[in-house]
């Protein structure tokens, strides 16, 4: 089966031509059967040549029609192609043995009328002006009918081909109207109403690409609705931290206010418990100002190259521990074996472990050891960082700033970043492929 649109076409057209020349066929012989059977039957021609006898005989008698008058019989009104009357006198009809009118052993003096006598078959009698005479009466009508049963075949012939055509010409049709409602319902925003996909032509694959295009709108839309959705918690997660600490900080700084400096040590507390507050929002612009800085691009610059990948781990969880342990936390780490090369941007990276130092700071339980974990294994490098969860904290992440901001970069990197957690345990992992 074709499945282009011109292959289709061409398969139609010849379709068409055989469904009616087998219709012309079919209906010629049926029409030519029929006036063979119905029209030249032996009735049928008797009872034609009495209607011309009779008719003929009116004429003669209405206008006294002489036999021999030649013009007179040529304007009967009832002469015309598929009617011929020949015109004897009995001289010209010797008898051998036989009637002269009627007798089968009848001959003629002349050759052409002895040919229109034995074709045209009886001879009927008829009185003239002048005479009696016998005459022939010849009927070729089947001529005209024949050809109006061919006419006939021809037009339903022709018929069959051009509904072919039409009923192919429907269908495509149809698929053009139907495709083109539902792009329209589409254009009008109902991005869930399907497109009917049907058959393998170029039709076919519009209705695709249309149908692609509106699984690509509704991601991009899906896509466009989340980030909102982020955007939105973030602004009422960030507003919320702000307030908190804001709050505390215009209070202190009341309390400084209106009791001025005169006890120093209450001054003191004060101004100690100020900074902190202090220090708590300038966490949370920097963590808002890291935000925006990877989530506001389409795509994260950086400056990637190839770095050995066991140095760069020994710096960078080199200073995350001595942070950690700094802050009153055990660590625990495990190193990989072997050599390897990465790609990277080395600042970038570290900005991901700075998130999560950060993070083991405000939810780690101190008690319990953080472990670091370094594997080379299938062609990825991998670190996990790995913690037990306080139990005097909620356990949901205030605005997850920073692990969106690591799963961002780490993307950027061609690597990826996993979290894995419950109600006791946190663990972040980051890959990312090495050199072969």
């Amino acid at each position: 089966m074709p499945r282009t649109l011109d292959a289709k076409m061409m398969y139609m057209l010849l379709l068409s031509l055989l469904v009616a020349g087998a219709v012309f066929l079919t209906a010629y012989g049926l029409g030519t059967l029929l006036l063979n059977k119905i029209y030249m039957s032996p009735e049928s021609v008797a009872a034609r040549q009495a209607e011309i006898y009779s008719d003929f005989s009116r004429y003669v008698k209405a206008n006294h029609v002489s036999g021999s008058d030649e013009n007179a019989v040529t304007n009967w009104p009832g002469n015309d192609e598929y009617t011929t009357i020949l015109i004897y006198r009995d001289e010209d009809l010797p008898t051998m043995g036989g009637s002269p009118a009627m007798g089968g052993g009848a001959a003629y003096s002349n050759a052409n009328r002895l040919q229109y006598a034995s074709e045209y078959g009886r001879l009927y009698s008829m009185r003239f002006a002048d005479g009696i005479y016998h005459i022939a009466i010849g009927d070729s009508s089947q001529v005209r009918e024949d050809t109006l049963n061919r006419i006939l075949a021809v037009i339903l012939g022709a018929v069959s081909f051009l509904g072919v055509m039409l009923w192919y010409v429907r269908r495509l049709t149809r698929r053009v109207i139907r495709l083109s409602r539902e792009a329209d319902v589409i254009g009008d925003g109902d991005l869930e109403a399907p497109i009917t996909l049907q058959g393998e032509d170029e039709l076919a694959q519009l209705a695709q690409e249309v149908d692609s295009m509106r699984h690509s709108v509704i991601a991009r839309m899906s896509g466009e609705r989340k980030a909102w959705e982020a955007n939105s918690e973030l602004i009422t997660a960030i507003s919320h931290d702000i307030r908190t600490p804001m709050t505390a900080l215009i209070g202190y700084l009341d309390l400084l206010n209106e009791d001025g400096f005169h006890d120093p040590e209450r001054s003191g507390r004060f101004a100690a418990s100020a900074y902190q507050k202090a220090m708590e929002l300038k966490d949370l612009t920097d963590e808002l100002f890291r935000y925006f800085l990877v989530f506001g691009r389409a795509q994260v610059e950086m400056n990637k190259e190839e770095l050995d990948g066991g140095l760069l781990l020994e710096q960078l969880l080199g200073e995350a521990q001595f942070d950690l342990s700094d802050a009153g936390f055990l660590i625990q780490r495990q190193d990989f074996e072997g050599e390897c090369s990465i790609y990277a941007d080395p600042l970038y990276l570290k900005r991901v472990l700075d998130n999560l130092v950060s993070n083991l700071k405000k939810y780690a339980d101190k008690s319990q050891p953080v472990v670091f974990l370094t594997q080379l294994q299938n062609g990825v490098l991998s670190v996990c960082l790995s913690n037990t969860v306080r139990r005097d904290l909620n356990l949901v992440e205030s605005t997850k700033i920073g692990l969106r901001t690591c799963e961002k970069i780490m993307q950027a990197m061609d690597g990826s970043f996993l979290v894995e957690k419950d109600e006791d345990h946190f663990a972040a992992t980051f890959s990312m492929p090495v050199i072969k």
